[in-house]
């Protein structure tokens, strides 16, 4: 591990110490860009390609899980936060299970059914465990298909920082709900994306970047790829 003194372990636990105040900012729909723009734009890229099944890898309260179970679509729903899976549990639509991205790296250790796709939604926040679990993910996946990630556009959300690979926290600012702590995450460029995709093995097939209808500006990016 880093000695910098923000790293994997840090976000995992700052989330468990947020979690109740997520959902509570989610079910208030305190975030814009995602009612707006974001979450539409991943289950359209999502749509598109037409999997009969996906794996919501890093689910969160569930949301997505659920859009994409009431649209056919068969899902699991994953993360390493007991309070998410369990509010997501709650709500009776797609299937659910406690595991971190070690657990999900470490296949023995959980049962994970193989599925046409995986999607990472604006999941994908540290360093070596992301590294790792982007690593794994062509072992889940029926004949060689898809992997859908919508992160932060690293050209808009370098904000006056340097645009370079580092960690960041998350200072909540803007939200309603009182968020206990900042979140670490790791900003990516997107060259370096870019480059953890195919060292991976992935071909991308297309980025897409949806755009703020206010800002006029990308409020994401979704990159689609295939293992070859």
């Amino acid at each position: 591990m880093s000695n910098n003194p923000l790293n994997d372990k840090l976000v995992l636990d700052s989330w468990n110490q947020n979690a109740f105040f997520w959902i509570n900012a989610i079910e208030n729909e305190e975030i814009e860009s995602r009612k707006i723009v974001t979450n539409k734009a991943i289950i359209d890229a999502i749509i598109s390609y037409s999997p009969d099944s996906i794996l919501d890898m890093g689910c969160g309260e569930g949301w997505l899980t659920r859009e994409l179970t009431i649209r056919g679509i068969e899902a699991w729903g994953i993360d390493g936060v007991s309070p998410f899976i369990e509010k997501a549990q709650t709500m009776d639509c797609g299937k659910f299970l406690l595991a971190s991205y070690e657990d999900i790296v470490n296949t023995n250790k959980i049962d994970i059914p193989s599925v046409d796709a995986v999607v990472c939604n604006f999941s994908l926040l540290g360093k070596e465990t992301v590294d790792n679990l982007v690593r794994s993910i062509p072992r889940l996946l029926k004949n060689n298909r898809l992997l859908f990630i919508q992160t932060l556009h690293p050209a808009i959300d370098s904000g006056e920082l340097p645009y370079i690979d580092g960690w960041r926290q998350e200072f909540w600012n803007g939200f309603n709900s009182q968020f206990k702590q900042p979140a670490p995450w790791y900003f990516r460029k997107l060259e370096t994306w870019i480059a953890l995709l195919k060292s991976c093995g992935f071909d991308i097939l297309e980025c897409r970047e949806p755009i703020h209808p206010l800002t006029q500006k990308p409020a994401s990016i979704i990159f689609v790829a295939s293992y070859n």
